[in-house]
């Protein structure tokens, strides 16, 4: 099974895909971001994000979708601007009939370290850790996406727990 992890943005795009390695054990398959020029039109750009996505799916064939959802903004065109990338991201992986879990920081940062206001820096290393990866995540986003994908794998382990009980 492979989870493809978004954090949303229209600018750069952080993507991680994650595969089960066996039980509850995950390692990475690929991470990154789909970088957008900023010389572009913003419909433009929008575009590029959407086909970059629709390569990653098709070149990675993930099972789900896992993307997190917009927390706080201090510029409200930016929010807007995310929020608009962020359907399109939404959109793209549902027309791929994939199934799309949402998670806020607050609930990925608690799924990562236990505590909802973990650091950055902390979430790298956590993230890392969990996938085995000797060398330190380069990009916040592409830290985030993974650690989005993460959280997916954690509630879906949860969920198949849960039904076995039943």
């Amino acid at each position: 099974m492979r989870i493809l992890g978004i954090d949303p943005g229209f600018g750069r795009v952080g993507f991680g895909i994650i595969e089960q390695a066996s039980g509850n054990d995950w390692k990475a398959v690929a991470f990154g971001c789909i970088e957008t020029s900023p010389k572009n039109k913003f419909v433009d750009r929008l575009l590029e994000v959407r086909n970059e996505l629709v390569a990653l799916i098709k070149k990675y064939r993930p099972a789900r979708v896992a993307v997190e959802e917009l927390f706080f903004f201090k510029n409200v065109k930016t929010a807007i601007e995310v929020g608009q990338a962020r359907g399109v991201i939404l959109l793209t992986a549902v027309e791929s009939g994939l199934p799309v879990d949402e998670f806020t920081p607050l609930q990925v940062k608690q799924s990562m370290t236990g505590y909802g206001r973990a650091e950055k820096g902390q979430m790298q290393k956590i993230v890392a850790t969990i996938l085995g990866l000797k060398e330190k995540i380069k990009s916040d986003d592409a830290a985030d996406a993974l650690a989005v994908a993460l959280t997916a794998a954690q509630c879906l382990w949860m969920s198949r727990l849960l039904e076995q009980k039943k």
